[in-house]
């Protein structure tokens, strides 16, 4: 690890290296799951770092690691369709290569979390950069205590990695639910936004021994949130993963910019005492 810049040694801050495509598909209509490796060496990150893609001509985009470290010879990602950039990015197929910056940012503090209980709130596509901090938790099980899920999206057409979701609810240490905001004739869960999982495991929550990690939409954030300080937590014991116009990655461009606050390089993770000041953070 770089002592001037935090980074790891083999990370250029501006120059991209090559990134080859190991494996693609479609997860939903707009979210594609991508495989990459690197040559001669691990993408070094941490739970809920980020990285940049780049393709030449076109342009680069931030986006979080979906796989964990404990993944050693690729990294996984997923990329939802908004743009220039990421349109061109589901075009690629295995064996193309791109330009990758990163990791970059700062992390879910899982070291810091040994022997805590572990509540995950993921919605829509909060569940790719929580599900690095899920497996690290699940491959490093006897570090934590009671490991809670809760999965949220629109639709059931929206739901992402669906089948590890259901191996998820295999491991008997492991309890997981799933909601969707509106149902059709095929879903049999349970119906109604990401907050209406919390009373179904109230009672197995200890929030004086409990880290939560809430990842997803701008407006569910503010009801996960109350639903958190209702049942007790703290401040300090919520953590949160920011989305904010990230451009560059290393606080240059100042797009991520929150009264002071660069997301790409303080972010984005961040405990939700820090944010409490920033009024535009949620």
């Amino acid at each position: 690890m770089c002592e001037c810049c935090g980074q790891h040694e083999h990370v250029s801050l501006y120059l991209p290296e090559v990134a080859t495509v190991v494996a693609t598909r479609p997860m939903t209509g707009r979210d594609r799951f991508f495989e990459f490796t690197l040559d001669g060496h691990d993408l070094g990150h941490l739970p809920g770092q980020f990285a940049e893609l780049s393709i030449p001509g076109v342009g680069e985009a931030p986006v979080s690691i979906s796989s964990s470290p404990t993944k050693k010879g690729s990294f996984e990602m997923v990329v939802r369709n908004i743009g220039r950039v990421t349109a061109e990015l589901h075009k690629l197929t295995p064996g193309q290569q791109i330009g990758l910056r990163g990791p970059y940012g700062t992390h879910f503090a899982m070291e810091e979390y040994k022997g805590k209980d572990l509540l995950f709130l993921a919605a829509g596509l909060g569940l790719p950069p929580l599900r690095s901090a899920i497996n690290y938790a699940i491959d490093n099980r006897s570090d934590y205590g009671k490991i809670i899920i809760l999965c949220g999206c629109t639709d059931p057409s929206q739901r992402l990695f669906i089948d590890e979701i259901e191996t998820w609810k295999k491991n008997q240490t492991v309890i997981i639910l799933e909601t969707v905001d509106r149902g059709d004739t095929s879903w049999k869960g349970n119906t109604g936004v990401i907050t209406t999982l919390i009373p179904k495991v109230k009672d197995r929550i200890n929030p004086a021994n409990t880290k939560a990690f809430i990842v997803g939409p701008p407006v569910m954030y503010k009801f996960a949130l109350l639903e958190l300080k209702t049942i007790g937590f703290s401040n300090a014991d919520i953590v949160v993963s920011l989305e904010r116009h990230m451009k560059c990655g290393v606080g240059k461009c100042g797009h991520c910019q929150i009264n002071g606050v660069y997301v790409c390089r303080e972010g984005p993770v961040f405990t939700y005492e820090s944010i409490t000041g920033l009024m535009e953070a949620l």
